[in-house]
């Protein structure tokens, strides 16, 4: 019995067009279930996905679990040392490397370049274009509300390599590390996961669903956790082969409304078969 769906976002949910397809958005509706996102995504990044699907009212779970929001109310909330902060960016800096740094509802970035670009064209959100001298004199001035809740580099393989083995030289013990693509590597705070925020999310909105009664789906390494901990956990066709090894399902690639195609075939079909 599945009483709760969890999903990822981008490679997982969404549909070749980087949006919630027609299909998707109709079964979605016709499931009477709680559904939460989750993601590396900030809010904002998350909300016009909410809309789409008409679920604007659901908790939300982003930066990889470090920031867990039930609309307005911060559920949890773990960040990034502002020491760490500094090393991280030096790191990006020296390696020649784009540096993006986020809290809550914002997002800074040094320029408006390709990366940047590349941001806003997925995302569908606006950065705070600013020098990172300014942005980490920010940061310190406001240590109150907490460091960074993610850091992502982008740029070359190679520039990528030695940045991501630095940082992991120096600062595993601080932070989690994920390299999403060759080209990206997202920088959390330490000890946090998807499974641990869903974990949360359930004991503090959801008390009467259990982790084995969740459906979660999702495509990449940060999901591999997720899904190995809940009682349905799907990974999609374009999966990488380490989530599909911790799935107990596959569904169709995320270009083929997979998620979508799954709940149907094992909720709403069964429903009307029975």
């Amino acid at each position: 019995m599945i009483q709760l769906i969890a999903t990822d976002i981008d490679g997982t949910l969404l549909d070749d067009q980087r949006y919630i397809s027609a299909n998707t958005a109709r079964i979605f509706k016709e499931l009477n279930l709680p559904k939460i996102l989750i993601s590396a995504r900030m809010p904002q990044a998350m909300y016009y996905l909410q809309e789409a699907l008409e679920i604007l009212d659901a908790p939300i779970i982003c930066y990889n679990g470090a920031l867990v929001l039930d609309q307005e109310e911060v559920l949890y909330s773990e960040t990034i040392p502002y020491t760490a902060m500094l090393e991280i960016a030096e790191i990006g800096t020296q390696n020649g490397l784009h540096v993006s740094i986020y809290r809550n509802q914002e997002w800074f970035v040094e320029q408006m370049d390709e990366w940047t670009a590349r941001e806003i064209h997925n995302t569908r959100t606006q950065p705070i274009t600013q020098s990172l001298a300014k942005t980490l004199a920010y940061f310190e001035s406001t240590k109150n509300e907490g460091g960074a809740h993610k850091i992502m580099f982008m740029g070359d393989c190679d520039k990528m390599n030695s940045a991501f083995a630095k940082a992991k030289q120096s600062l595993d013990a601080q932070v989690h590390l994920y390299r999403s693509k060759d080209t990206y590597t997202e920088i959390s705070p330490k000890g946090i996961s998807k499974k641990s925020a869903l974990e949360l999310l359930l004991e503090q909105r959801f008390a009467d669903v259990p982790m084995s009664m969740v459906a979660a789906f999702g495509d990449n390494y940060n999901d591999t956790e997720m899904l190995a901990g809940v009682g349905h956990g799907v990974a999609v066709e374009n999966a990488r082969e380490e989530v599909k090894a911790a799935a107990r399902y596959l569904a169709k690639h995320h270009k083929q409304d997979g998620v979508a195609s799954w709940l149907q075939e094992q909720l709403l079909n069964k429903k009307s078969d029975s």
